[in-house]
């Protein structure tokens, strides 16, 4: 399944809330923990991130926090999802190619890594956050994000190969799949168990792809929801 439309210039005004200040002042703090990639910053201040949670949860949507979006998943905190973006743009063209994203959850990754790739493919392997990440970004008319519901595990080999793949959740390993479907040249950044050593515990992991071969970097300790095969 894919999605495409016709693209908006104008974002609609906020649900009742001051919204261009609020993502400012996100932002703001965004730079002051640290992110420095200017488009990672300007990206993240032009999706409206309380669109993307429930009504009664919009007074914290530009929070440095996690929220529940249903079904036991959660949306990424601003900081997460700016640091995952950050490291996957590092080093990059000014603007990536085609991404990966392993689980769509509700849309708003997706909606950010529209302002940074030429092309997102998202997969959902949950068939109702695969139709609210669809309801959530049908106002935005984004023509370079195709949403997919199947098993992330799998990633999406008709788009390979990739510039970038980007996962929102953590297992025991890195799906083999994944790399084969990443470009040479290409990175991918995701959560990976931290070992025998601290069970229950994840680390950000980069994975770099060169025609010597596969370079990874292990980098701060993370927490995601569990990585799982299948489609529900």
């Amino acid at each position: 399944m894919r999605s495409t439309s016709a693209r908006s210039t104008h974002a609609p005004a906020g649900l009742g809330m001051d919204s261009n200040a609020v993502r400012q002042s996100m932002v703001n703090k965004l730079a002051q923990q640290g992110i420095a990639d200017p488009k990672v910053l300007a990206a993240m201040g032009a999706v409206e991130r309380h669109r993307f949670v429930d009504s009664a949860l919009v007074n914290q949507a530009y929070e440095d926090t996690s929220l529940p979006i249903g079904l036991g998943q959660t949306i990424s905190k601003p900081g997460v999802v700016s640091r995952m973006l950050e490291l996957l743009c590092q080093g990059r063209p000014e603007r990536l190619g085609r991404v990966l994203e392993i689980g769509t959850g509700c849309g708003y990754q997706a909606a950010v890594l529209s302002h940074l790739c030429t092309e997102v493919y998202s997969i959902e392997r949950l068939r109702g956050l695969n139709d609210k990440a669809r309801e959530n970004l049908r106002h935005l008319r984004l023509v370079n994000v195709h949403l997919l519901f199947g098993d992330g595990m799998l990633g999406y080999a008709k788009g390979a190969p990739y510039a970038g793949i980007i996962a929102a959740a953590g297992g025991e390993a890195l799906p083999a799949c994944w790399l084969d479907q990443l470009a040479v040249g290409g990175r991918l950044v995701a959560p990976v168990a931290a070992g025998a050593n601290s069970p229950g515990r994840q680390a950000l992991v980069v994975i770099d792809k060169t025609a010597q071969g596969l370079r990874r970097t292990v980098m701060e300790a993370v927490h995601f929801v569990p990585l799982k095969s299948g489609i529900a």
